[in-house]
């Protein structure tokens, strides 16, 4: 359903909300050395991969402005607590600035906060101690409305940075064994936005491939987008007039 609104945005405003993502399995090095480049062209704000490929990312990026991004326990969260501590804590020794890490999926549907909880904090400790920040991944497609509200209130309660929708790899197997994905929907960040403290923010991947479907997350409060959709977004904002002097757009999509 389409929803017009009013917002406020310039093209570099636009760029530094995008975590460029280079998390597909298939991705060759030569796939990760372009994608790099393409997130240092567009001064995205992070360029988001997988733990291995951070050294090579720090080469590429430095002095460009475009932070890293690391993913731990990706893309289904089930790695012991200690070793998503060890993957988080080698991340940032090697350059990450960001660490986004996904949640043990079964021990939050099986009510087990405590040691939901014990694993957010240990490990948004000890990135916080090398000066990264931690970004929470929750993957909603598994989820029901009260698992992503304790979600939000823990993460809140632990001074997390962020917290984010998916990984865009969550797909949930279906009775006649098809798989389905949404990844970020406008529910579910109403939602999020609802039960987040001030201090945290809202990070929605999956899903947002368009100029409007992006200006729409961010009429809701989002304030960071991942996506490999990235040279679409941006070239259609500059297509669209939008450039480093801030405009008002009035139309954005209003995604399921």
């Amino acid at each position: 359903m389409a929803t017009n609104i009013a917002i406020t945005v310039s093209l570099a405003q636009v760029a530094k909300m995008i975590d460029h993502s280079l998390l597909h399995p298939t991705m060759t090095d030569r796939e990760i050395l372009a994608g790099l480049e393409m997130a240092k062209k567009y001064k995205v704000a992070t360029a988001c991969v997988k733990p291995y490929s951070v050294p090579v990312a720090k080469n590429v990026l430095e002095s460009s402005g475009v932070l890293i991004c690391a993913v731990i326990g990706f893309p289904h969260g089930n790695s012991t607590t200690d070793i998503k501590v060890i993957e988080a804590e080698d991340a940032v020794k090697a350059g990450a600035q960001e660490i986004d890490m996904v949640v043990n999926v079964g021990k939050v549907l099986g009510g087990d906060w405590e040691y939901v909880t014990n694993e957010i904090r240990a490990i948004n400790e000890t990135v916080t101690r090398h000066g990264a920040i931690l970004k929470v991944i929750f993957e909603n497609d598994f989820l029901q409305e009260e698992h992503i509200v304790h979600l939000c209130k823990l993460c809140t309660a632990l001074s997390v940075a962020f917290v984010k929708t998916s990984t865009g790899y969550g797909f949930v197997k279906l009775p006649n064994g098809l798989y389905t994905y949404k990844g970020a929907t406008t529910p579910h960040l109403k939602l999020m936005k609802a039960n987040v403290g001030p201090n945290v923010q809202i990070k929605a991947a999956g899903g947002i491939r368009t100029l409007d479907e992006f200006l729409y997350a961010m009429s809701l409060g989002v304030t960071r987008i991942g996506c490999s959709s990235t040279a679409t977004i941006l070239e259609e904002a500059a297509g669209r007039g939008i450039d480093n002097t801030p405009k008002k757009i009035r139309k954005a999509e209003e995604f399921i």
